[in-house]
Protein backbone atom coordinates (compact mmCIF):
# COMPACT_ATOMS: atom_id res chain seq x y z
CA UNK A 1 0.00 0.00 0.00
CA UNK A 2 1.26 3.35 -0.97
CA UNK A 3 1.50 6.03 1.93
CA UNK A 4 1.90 9.78 0.47
CA UNK A 5 1.54 12.73 2.79
CA UNK A 6 3.45 16.01 3.25
CA UNK A 7 5.69 17.61 6.01
CA UNK A 8 2.87 19.01 8.24
CA UNK A 9 2.83 21.59 10.93
CA UNK A 10 2.87 20.09 14.66
CA UNK A 11 2.36 23.95 16.14
CA UNK A 12 0.80 24.15 19.17
CA UNK A 13 1.62 20.65 20.14
CA UNK A 14 2.46 17.46 18.53
CA UNK A 15 -0.72 16.20 18.88
CA UNK A 16 -2.04 18.31 15.95
CA UNK A 17 -0.10 16.61 13.16
CA UNK A 18 -2.13 14.14 12.82
CA UNK A 19 -5.50 16.11 12.09
CA UNK A 20 -2.99 18.45 9.77
CA UNK A 21 -1.90 15.66 7.68
CA UNK A 22 -5.55 13.88 7.50
CA UNK A 23 -7.02 18.00 6.88
CA UNK A 24 -4.66 17.71 3.02
CA UNK A 25 -5.82 13.88 2.35
CA UNK A 26 -2.39 12.09 3.56
CA UNK A 27 -1.78 8.92 4.15
CA UNK A 28 1.21 9.75 5.85
CA UNK A 29 3.22 12.31 6.89
CA UNK A 30 6.38 13.99 8.57
CA UNK A 31 6.77 16.55 11.08
CA UNK A 32 8.99 17.92 13.84
CA UNK A 33 8.53 16.69 17.35
CA UNK A 34 10.05 19.86 18.83
CA UNK A 35 11.53 23.28 17.25
CA UNK A 36 13.71 22.57 14.89
CA UNK A 37 15.82 25.00 15.88
CA UNK A 38 16.19 24.39 19.22
CA UNK A 39 19.00 21.88 20.70
CA UNK A 40 17.08 20.53 23.21
CA UNK A 41 13.10 21.17 24.50
CA UNK A 42 10.99 20.77 27.33
CA UNK A 43 10.29 16.98 27.66
CA UNK A 44 7.31 15.65 26.45
CA UNK A 45 4.07 15.26 28.95
CA UNK A 46 2.58 12.31 29.60
CA UNK A 47 -0.79 14.75 28.13
CA UNK A 48 1.54 14.99 24.87
CA UNK A 49 2.23 11.43 24.62
CA UNK A 50 -1.41 10.63 25.15
CA UNK A 51 -2.99 13.18 22.71
CA UNK A 52 -0.87 12.22 19.90
CA UNK A 53 -1.44 8.75 20.39
CA UNK A 54 -4.79 9.19 20.55
CA UNK A 55 -4.74 11.35 17.54
CA UNK A 56 -2.59 9.09 15.61
CA UNK A 57 -5.21 6.20 16.16
CA UNK A 58 -8.43 8.67 15.51
CA UNK A 59 -7.25 9.48 11.74
CA UNK A 60 -5.74 5.87 11.38
CA UNK A 61 -1.60 6.56 11.11
CA UNK A 62 0.64 4.04 12.22
CA UNK A 63 4.10 4.08 12.69
CA UNK A 64 5.17 2.73 8.90
CA UNK A 65 2.90 5.97 7.83
CA UNK A 66 5.11 8.44 10.16
CA UNK A 67 8.67 10.01 9.13
CA UNK A 68 9.89 12.66 12.11
CA UNK A 69 12.67 14.73 11.71
CA UNK A 70 15.04 15.79 13.65
CA UNK A 71 16.73 19.48 14.90
CA UNK A 72 18.37 21.32 11.81
CA UNK A 73 21.55 22.32 14.39
CA UNK A 74 22.58 18.80 14.88
CA UNK A 75 25.71 17.29 13.06
CA UNK A 76 26.79 13.99 13.99
CA UNK A 77 30.34 14.16 11.82
CA UNK A 78 31.19 17.49 13.53
CA UNK A 79 35.01 17.99 13.73
CA UNK A 80 34.87 19.76 17.31
CA UNK A 81 34.48 17.56 20.61
CA UNK A 82 32.12 19.71 22.24
CA UNK A 83 29.80 20.54 18.83
CA UNK A 84 29.98 16.61 18.64
CA UNK A 85 28.79 15.81 22.34
CA UNK A 86 26.13 18.78 21.65
CA UNK A 87 25.12 17.46 18.67
CA UNK A 88 24.68 13.74 20.23
CA UNK A 89 22.99 14.51 23.18
CA UNK A 90 20.31 16.19 20.97
CA UNK A 91 19.83 13.75 19.13
CA UNK A 92 19.47 10.74 21.87
CA UNK A 93 16.88 13.34 23.25
CA UNK A 94 14.75 13.75 19.69
CA UNK A 95 15.16 9.21 19.30
CA UNK A 96 13.93 9.46 23.00
CA UNK A 97 10.91 11.83 21.93
CA UNK A 98 10.20 9.45 18.77
CA UNK A 99 9.90 6.14 21.42
CA UNK A 100 7.92 8.08 23.49
CA UNK A 101 5.29 8.82 20.98
CA UNK A 102 5.59 5.46 19.58
CA UNK A 103 7.09 6.06 16.40
CA UNK A 104 9.40 3.52 15.07
CA UNK A 105 11.93 5.80 12.83
CA UNK A 106 14.07 9.59 13.55
CA UNK A 107 14.77 11.01 9.50
CA UNK A 108 17.92 13.05 10.22
CA UNK A 109 20.94 14.77 8.39
CA UNK A 110 24.05 12.83 8.52
CA UNK A 111 26.10 16.06 9.35
CA UNK A 112 29.04 18.11 8.07
CA UNK A 113 33.27 17.36 8.29
CA UNK A 114 32.66 21.62 7.86
CA UNK A 115 36.52 21.13 5.95
CA UNK A 116 38.26 20.34 9.39
CA UNK A 117 38.45 16.63 9.48
CA UNK A 118 39.03 14.27 6.84
CA UNK A 119 35.73 12.95 4.97
CA UNK A 120 36.07 9.11 6.42
CA UNK A 121 36.48 10.71 9.83
CA UNK A 122 33.05 12.48 10.07
CA UNK A 123 31.82 9.86 8.53
CA UNK A 124 32.80 7.29 11.32
CA UNK A 125 31.74 10.08 13.71
CA UNK A 126 28.44 9.76 12.26
CA UNK A 127 28.17 6.14 12.80
CA UNK A 128 29.67 6.22 15.94
CA UNK A 129 27.08 8.76 17.02
CA UNK A 130 24.19 6.60 15.81
CA UNK A 131 25.62 3.55 17.48
CA UNK A 132 25.49 5.50 20.98
CA UNK A 133 21.93 6.72 20.09
CA UNK A 134 20.90 3.25 19.56
CA UNK A 135 22.50 1.52 22.68
CA UNK A 136 20.46 4.76 24.92
CA UNK A 137 16.73 3.85 23.08
CA UNK A 138 14.43 1.25 22.19
CA UNK A 139 12.19 0.37 18.69
CA UNK A 140 13.59 3.80 16.94
CA UNK A 141 15.14 3.22 13.44
CA UNK A 142 18.23 5.90 12.48
CA UNK A 143 16.87 7.00 9.01
CA UNK A 144 19.97 8.73 6.84
CA UNK A 145 18.77 11.16 4.75
CA UNK A 146 20.84 11.93 1.53
CA UNK A 147 21.56 15.04 0.71
CA UNK A 148 22.05 17.18 -1.92
CA UNK A 149 26.06 18.38 -1.42
CA UNK A 150 25.91 22.03 -0.81
CA UNK A 151 28.95 22.84 1.21
CA UNK A 152 30.56 20.28 3.23
CA UNK A 153 27.62 18.23 3.49
CA UNK A 154 27.53 14.64 4.01
CA UNK A 155 25.40 12.29 2.55
CA UNK A 156 25.47 13.27 -1.28
CA UNK A 157 26.77 9.93 -2.52
CA UNK A 158 25.30 6.87 -1.62
CA UNK A 159 28.50 5.28 -1.10
CA UNK A 160 28.70 7.71 1.88
CA UNK A 161 25.69 6.26 3.52
CA UNK A 162 26.48 2.68 3.34
CA UNK A 163 29.83 3.90 4.89
CA UNK A 164 27.87 5.06 7.60
CA UNK A 165 25.67 1.87 7.54
CA UNK A 166 28.02 -0.74 7.22
CA UNK A 167 29.75 0.48 10.40
CA UNK A 168 26.20 0.61 12.82
CA UNK A 169 26.17 -2.13 15.25
CA UNK A 170 22.56 -3.13 15.29
CA UNK A 171 21.61 -3.22 11.19
CA UNK A 172 18.14 -3.97 12.34
CA UNK A 173 17.65 0.16 13.12
CA UNK A 174 18.91 1.61 10.68
CA UNK A 175 18.08 2.54 7.32
CA UNK A 176 18.26 5.61 4.76
CA UNK A 177 15.43 8.16 3.26
CA UNK A 178 15.60 9.35 -0.40
CA UNK A 179 14.94 12.88 -1.08
CA UNK A 180 14.11 13.22 -5.10
CA UNK A 181 15.30 16.42 -5.11
CA UNK A 182 18.59 16.09 -3.36
CA UNK A 183 19.31 13.10 -5.33
CA UNK A 184 18.84 14.61 -8.60
CA UNK A 185 21.08 18.07 -7.23
CA UNK A 186 24.14 15.00 -6.12
CA UNK A 187 24.14 13.85 -9.98
CA UNK A 188 21.51 11.08 -9.73
CA UNK A 189 19.39 10.97 -12.52
CA UNK A 190 15.44 10.77 -12.23
CA UNK A 191 14.21 12.81 -15.24
CA UNK A 192 12.48 9.55 -16.77
CA UNK A 193 11.40 6.47 -16.15
CA UNK A 194 14.33 4.33 -17.65
CA UNK A 195 16.39 6.73 -15.60
CA UNK A 196 14.46 6.03 -12.75
CA UNK A 197 15.48 2.32 -13.42
CA UNK A 198 19.06 2.75 -13.45
CA UNK A 199 19.36 4.99 -10.78
CA UNK A 200 17.34 2.89 -8.14
CA UNK A 201 19.23 -0.04 -9.25
CA UNK A 202 22.72 1.78 -9.03
CA UNK A 203 21.15 3.21 -5.25
CA UNK A 204 20.30 -1.02 -4.55
CA UNK A 205 23.50 -1.86 -5.53
CA UNK A 206 25.15 0.29 -3.29
CA UNK A 207 22.68 0.07 -0.44
CA UNK A 208 20.12 -2.12 -0.57
CA UNK A 209 16.48 -0.78 -0.70
CA UNK A 210 15.72 -3.49 2.07
CA UNK A 211 16.85 -0.23 4.28
CA UNK A 212 15.02 1.97 2.71
CA UNK A 213 12.28 3.59 5.69
CA UNK A 214 10.91 6.89 3.99
CA UNK A 215 11.36 8.86 1.02
CA UNK A 216 10.74 13.02 0.09
CA UNK A 217 9.24 13.85 -3.08
CA UNK A 218 10.11 17.08 -4.20
CA UNK A 219 10.93 18.49 -7.65
CA UNK A 220 13.90 20.27 -8.55
CA UNK A 221 14.71 23.77 -9.36
CA UNK A 222 18.50 23.54 -10.26
CA UNK A 223 19.55 21.13 -12.75
CA UNK A 224 20.95 17.50 -12.58
CA UNK A 225 24.29 17.90 -10.76
CA UNK A 226 23.78 21.26 -9.68
CA UNK A 227 24.33 20.47 -5.59
CA UNK A 228 22.35 22.90 -5.26
CA UNK A 229 19.19 22.24 -2.59
CA UNK A 230 16.11 24.32 -3.73
CA UNK A 231 12.75 22.34 -4.31
CA UNK A 232 9.75 22.54 -6.86
CA UNK A 233 6.34 22.01 -7.07
CA UNK A 234 5.97 18.30 -7.97
CA UNK A 235 6.39 18.36 -12.14
CA UNK A 236 7.13 22.29 -12.54
CA UNK A 237 10.90 21.79 -12.12
CA UNK A 238 13.73 19.99 -13.80
CA UNK A 239 12.70 16.62 -12.34
CA UNK A 240 9.51 16.58 -14.25
CA UNK A 241 6.05 14.09 -12.82
CA UNK A 242 7.25 11.03 -14.59
CA UNK A 243 9.50 10.46 -11.96
CA UNK A 244 6.87 10.96 -9.24
CA UNK A 245 4.47 8.32 -11.23
CA UNK A 246 7.30 6.00 -11.33
CA UNK A 247 7.82 5.86 -7.45
CA UNK A 248 4.25 5.87 -7.22
CA UNK A 249 3.62 2.72 -9.15
CA UNK A 250 6.56 0.85 -7.96
CA UNK A 251 6.09 -1.78 -5.13
CA UNK A 252 9.25 -1.02 -3.62
CA UNK A 253 8.36 1.84 -2.55
CA UNK A 254 5.05 0.87 -0.66
CA UNK A 255 4.35 0.47 3.38
CA UNK A 256 6.72 3.64 3.85
CA UNK A 257 5.80 7.46 4.27
CA UNK A 258 6.27 9.17 1.20
CA UNK A 259 6.51 12.69 1.98
CA UNK A 260 6.28 15.73 0.44
CA UNK A 261 8.52 18.84 0.59
CA UNK A 262 7.10 21.29 -1.77
CA UNK A 263 7.07 24.90 -2.21
CA UNK A 264 3.48 25.49 -2.09
CA UNK A 265 1.50 24.20 0.97
CA UNK A 266 -2.08 25.35 -0.67
CA UNK A 267 -0.97 22.14 -3.25
CA UNK A 268 -0.30 19.66 -0.61
CA UNK A 269 -4.10 18.51 -1.16
CA UNK A 270 -3.81 18.35 -4.99
CA UNK A 271 -0.61 16.97 -4.95
CA UNK A 272 -1.16 13.75 -2.80
CA UNK A 273 -4.09 13.49 -4.83
CA UNK A 274 -2.40 13.21 -7.44
CA UNK A 275 -0.29 11.12 -6.58
CA UNK A 276 -2.89 8.66 -5.02
CA UNK A 277 -4.61 8.12 -8.24
CA UNK A 278 -0.96 7.76 -10.12
CA UNK A 279 -0.47 4.55 -8.05
CA UNK A 280 -3.67 3.13 -9.01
Amino acid sequence: MKYFGAHVSASGGVWNAPQNAHNIGAGAFALFTKNQRQWLAAPLTQRDIELFRAACEQYGYGPSQILPHDSYLINLGHPDAEGLAKSRESFVEEMRRCELLGLDRLNFHPGSHLGRIGLEESLQRVAESINIALEKTKGVTAVIENTAGQGTNLGHEFEQIAYIIDRVEDKSRVGYCIDTCHAFAAGYDLSSAEACEATFRKIDSIISLDYLRGMHLNDAMRPLGSRIDRHERLGEGQIGWECFRYIARDPRFDNMPLVLETIDESLWPAEIAALYEAAR
